[in-house]
């Protein structure tokens, strides 16, 4: 049984949890098919963006499945914690758009896998905090990184230090989340958002995501912006982006 489920809408790639009896927490098959749903999306061209969501389960994502290591070997923790991190940042490393779309629960290692998307959009029933010391460990799957450079180093550490759960309402206030909405609507918000960075010239989200994540400072975020910059110059889409505007027409893109 595939314990992710990776499905198409055209250019909109839908990828969901499917762990629901564990509250979609990260098993070590989870951890394999969403690592395999990463790779395959990672060099299809014709996927645009992608929206992660919790599919049937009650919960987004629960986190670790500390079930599944209760017994474990130290090795074998280490080695389960390292699959999860390779499969979070192949998520993060996605050359399109990700959107996580996140209702219940998102603790953890789920909180760590929604941070490695792009946009995420709450469910207004969603609680999510990191966790980890509370049962003795730390974030072990990007969560010491990508929540300080999210909301900045004072407020990350209040909450990871206190693992503090946030609803929906206090996540959309430190700037965690892109939006709330309500629960009924969330994959109906993710399709609007996803559709709308679809239509767009898909190259040049490519090469925006690119410089955007090029890495801290002013300098290196000015000179990867250059770089992709120059890149798109040389793009058939570019040179369709005109004529539609003195045609005032929408632009076809073709990724070219």
């Amino acid at each position: 049984m595939k314990r992710v489920l990776l499905t198409r809408e055209g250019p909109i790639a839908w990828v969901a949890l499917n762990n629901p009896e564990r509250h979609n927490a990260l098993s070590g098959q989870v951890v394999a098919d969403l690592q395999e749903a990463a790779d395959q999306m990672a060099v299809d061209r014709s996927v645009r963006v992608v929206v992660l969501h919790g599919g049937e389960a009650k919960s987004f994502c629960s986190g670790a499945d500390l079930k599944e290591r209760q017994g474990m070997e130290e090795a074998a923790v280490v080695a389960t914690v390292h699959a999860l991190r390779e499969a979070v940042n192949s998520v993060a490393q996605l050359p399109v758009p990700v959107i996580a779309a996140i209702h219940g629960m998102a603790f953890g290692g789920g909180l760590e896998l929604a941070l490695a998307c792009d946009i995420r959009i709450a469910a207004d029933d969603a609680q999510m905090g990191l966790t980890e010391v509370g049962w003795g460990i730390i974030p072990g799957a990007g969560g010491c990184a990508r929540l300080p450079a999210l909301i900045g180093p004072a407020k990350a550490k209040e909450l990871i230090f206190t693992a503090r759960r946030l609803t929906a309402g206090e996540a959309l206030e430190l700037g965690l989340v892109n939006r709330v909405v309500d629960r009924p609507n969330l994959l109906d918000a993710a399709r609007a958002m996803a559709e709308q960075i679809a239509r767009q010239a898909p190259l040049a989200v490519r090469a925006a995501k690119r410089a955007i994540d090029a890495g801290p400072g002013l300098a290196a975020g000015l000179a990867a912006e250059w770089r992709e910059y120059r890149s798109i110059v040389q793009t058939q889409d570019r040179l369709e982006g005109l004529r539609a505007f003195a045609e005032r027409r929408p632009p076809v893109f073709r990724g070219e």
